[in-house]
Parts: C-alpha cells; structure tokens; sequence
C-alpha cells in the first residue's frame, strides 16, 4: 500500500510540479530535450507574433495603396470626363467648321457662276471664260478622269468644205489622256441648238483625228430643260449648275 501512495504522489509531482518534473527529467537524461523544446517553442511563438505583425503591416499599406488606388481612378474618371466633353466641343466645332466650309465653297462657286454670266454678257466669249467654267466644275470632271487644266482647244479650218462649208471653222475642247480622248463643249448657257450642233461636230472631230472619243462631254452653267433631255438622248455627258426651264 505504501508503495502505490508513493506512485500517486509522483504522478501528481511530475503533472503539479515544475522544478520536480525537470529535475526527473534531468535523472532521465530528459531535461535537454526539454528545455530544447520549450525554446522552440518560445521562438516559434515569438516568429507568430512578428510574423502577424508584418501580415498587419502589409495590410495596412494594401489599404492604404487601395486608397491611392481609388483616388486615382476618381482622379482618371474626371479627366475622361473632361477629355470626353472636349472631344464633344470640338467635334462641334468641327461639324460648324465644316458647314461654314460647305457654305463658302457654295457661295465661291455662285460668284464664279455669276462672273460667267456678266463676262458673257459684257464681252465676247473667250477662253478665259472657258477656263473658269472648266476650274468651276472641276471636282466632277476630275471624276470623270479629265484634269481642267489640260484641256486643250482644237480648232480646225474647213478649207476645202469636206465637212461643211468652204473655210468654216470648226472648234472645240478636247483632253487627252492614257491614249483617251475626251471631246467637251464649255458654255455658260446651253441651247437645244447648241445640243444638236456639238452631236454633229464631235462625229466630223473624229474623222478628222482619226480617234474615237472616249466621252462627250458639255460643261454649262445654265442648260435649257428641252437641251438637257435632248443630250441625254444623244448619249451625252452633262456637268452642270442649273436648268432652265422653258414655258
């Protein structure tokens, strides 16, 4: 009996006792493993706590590059707004500018109209005139592959009334290009009459060049409504600025 009250009170020494446990484990050979074991697990605790420091440290500067984050995105949003409402000004501007643009080249080419019709009026038809019909309408001749600037007067003189009378003259405008020939006719107004003389006299230029031309073409400021029909008849081409119309 004595000999298991000396166990229990062991037993309860080595779970109660500190200082009796060490010095067993000393008598075990223990107490090294021991006192190792406890720095470890003293370091390890101390590497939690600087550890958790660190992760709270990190957090903190995510929070705050969070902030700055934000306040540049705020900052981004508001010069994209600013950026947007001057891009809508100046394509404004641009839409304005571009009327005014439109307008000008309308009102440009009405005087240019106009200077055609008091020059004819005034004086004699000449080439000058022929030159600013031609510069007038030069978008839509250039789309048809004729520069203005290089179309050329032919005249011809009838001296032995092949074609029509003895020494008549025959003239009109021609471009060359690419092996092209383009025939035109330059007017300010154009007549029925007119209509039907150039249908005639392009057929006796061709006989006379010995080519085929590739179009024929009247440039007018004003056409009559019964010239205009009677040239799309004829398979010709019309550039002009108004039509006339005829009671």
């Amino acid at each position: 009996m004595e000999t298991v009250e000396l166990k229990k009170k062991i037993l309860n020494l080595l779970r109660e006792d500190e200082e009796f446990r060490l010095a067993v484990a000393g008598l075990l050979g223990m107490d090294t493993i021991l006192r190792e074991l406890k720095k470890l697990r003293e370091d390890f605790q101390h590497f939690v706590r600087e550890q958790e420091k660190r992760w709270e440290e990190e957090a903190r500067r995510w929070e705050e590059n969070n902030k700055r984050w934000e306040e540049n995105n705020k900052r981004w949003e508001e010069a994209y707004k600013r950026f947007e409402a001057i891009e809508k000004k100046l394509l404004e501007h641009d839409e304005k500018f571009e009327s005014i643009n439109k307008e000008l080249r309308r009102l440009s080419k009405a005087v240019a109209e106009l200077q055609v019709i008091v020059g004819s009026m005034g004086r004699r038809w000449g080439r000058d005139l022929e030159k600013m019909v031609l510069e007038i309408y030069r978008h839509a001749l250039e789309e048809r592959g004729i520069e203005p600037g290089k179309v050329e007067k032919f005249k011809y003189v009838d001296r032995e009334g092949r074609y029509l009378g003895k020494g008549a003259v025959i003239e009109v405008d021609i471009y060359i290009h690419d092996d092209k020939v383009y025939l035109l006719e330059v007017k300010s107004r154009t007549e029925l009459e007119d209509v039907e003389w150039f249908s005639r006299k392009v057929k006796i230029v061709e006989e006379i060049i010995g080519r085929k031309a590739e179009k024929y073409i009247i440039v007018t400021v004003h056409i009559d409504d019964d010239a205009l029909m009677r040239a799309i008849e004829l398979g010709l081409d019309v550039v002009y600025g108004s039509v006339i119309r005829l009671e």
